[in-house]
């Protein structure tokens, strides 16, 4: 357990809480590492049912932590490289998971985040919960999360919000794919208890290989994409554009495109 993120078991459920609220649940490549850790260990834990990922505070979680992008943007490409596979072992970690993994959606999820939640399993969201897809508004791209987005979305749909960065409310996240179930606040807990009920009266072998099952005839992700989309994205945070769209979000103004 960590300040940042709090990990607990009840009733044979590990329970991974980001615990930053202060910040919106932002993550950098500290709590990426640890939230990557705790599924690895999760799924090896005969003890563990199901994988449940919630969020103190007013947000679920905002993306990418600020200093984090500090930091990011002094990268060479091939440190950039090296930082993006980091996230892409986390949405990996969670997509292959043997165990049943959930999404609590209490709040907005914007960037990163969402890639979470369409990594899960099983996603339930709240009605007031926004969500967006906003690397291109800093000149990046959303691609260690993409792949996942657009298994959930399709890319018709990816196509839009993926280019626009707009905003979408719960209800478009359902009809999207991205949530399974939008449910009022006080009934959020109870949907997650429907569905962990459900989780629990099935046979954790069967689960465990029908996950296995629907990624083998829903042709999983391999390495060489994962790979793929690291090095896209650490190209992008290395050029111009990117530089520029970090640089002016950090700066609170307006970027320049092209101007290098």
């Amino acid at each position: 357990m960590t300040d940042t993120l709090l990990i607990d078991t009840l009733d044979g459920v590990r329970h991974l809480t980001l615990n930053r609220p202060e910040v919106h649940n932002v993550f950098d490549d500290a709590l990426i590492a640890v939230l990557t850790r705790a599924y690895e260990e999760a799924g090896q834990d005969p003890a563990v049912r199901a994988v449940l990922l919630k969020a103190n505070g007013k947000s679920f979680c905002a993306g990418g932590d600020l200093n984090w992008m500090r930091r990011m943007a002094d990268y060479s490409q091939e440190q950039n490289k090296a930082d993006a596979m980091g996230l892409a072992g986390l949405m990996r970690a969670v997509d292959r998971c043997p165990k049943p993994t959930l999404a609590r959606v209490h709040a907005s999820a914007f960037a990163g985040a969402i890639g979470l939640i369409a990594a899960s399993d099983i996603a339930v969201a709240v009605p007031e919960a926004e969500f967006a897809v906003t690397e291109v508004r800093i000149g990046l791209i959303p691609a260690v999360i993409g792949p996942y987005l657009v298994r959930a979305m399709g890319a018709r749909q990816a196509r839009r919000y993926f280019l626009t960065a707009e905003r979408f409310s719960a209800m478009t996240a359902l009809s999207l794919g991205l949530v399974h179930e939008v449910v009022p606040a006080d009934a959020l807990d109870d949907a997650i208890a429907a569905h962990l009920k459900a989780l629990r009266g099935a046979s954790p072998a069967a689960l465990a290989a029908t996950k296995a099952l629907i990624a083998a005839v829903d042709r999983p992700l391999d390495d060489a994409v994962i790979e793929d989309t690291a090095t896209r994205i650490a190209a992008q945070r290395a050029s111009a554009d990117g530089k520029e769209g970090v640089s002016a979000f950090l700066e609170k103004r307006k970027p320049v495109w092209g101007t290098k």
